[in-house]
């Protein structure tokens, strides 16, 4: 199985609103950026790559995670990151049952860790 067949094969087992919220994060990282790969790593763990980690989710029982490894380094305007705040490099945003994810600000968020992952590229070829 692909990662990506890993991914629907994920959100199909979650049955409950987990899944609904799963399957719609991510739709809003695709359309952010098209070029996005999905990946499965560290034995069950949705990925999204794009000249380097984007972001990765995890359903938990009370709620989906979606983790930028580079969070501390972005902007967040919005404050969508609600989690992981002490450190200096890993952010989360924690979705629960009855919230309301607000698709404009985390594509602008998705499309920041695009950019600084190419740019850190870029610098690495120069």
């Amino acid at each position: 199985m692909n990662p990506s067949e890993q991914i629907d094969d994920l959100i199909a087992k979650l049955t409950d609103w987990r899944g609904t919220t799963f399957a719609r994060v991510r739709k809003i990282i695709h359309e952010a950026d098209p070029e996005i790969e999905e990946e499965w790593k560290w034995r069950g763990t949705p990925v999204w790559s794009h000249s380097g980690l984007v972001c990765l989710a995890n359903a938990w029982k009370d709620k989906v995670s979606l983790t930028f490894p580079e969070g501390a380094s972005l902007p967040d305007p919005d404050k969508l990151f609600n989690a992981g705040l002490g450190g200096n490099k890993w952010r989360t945003i924690d979705i629960h049952k009855d919230d309301k994810i607000k698709d404009g600000p985390l594509k602008k968020l998705v499309r920041s860790a695009v950019s600084q992952n190419l740019e850190k590229a870029k610098k690495k070829t120069r």
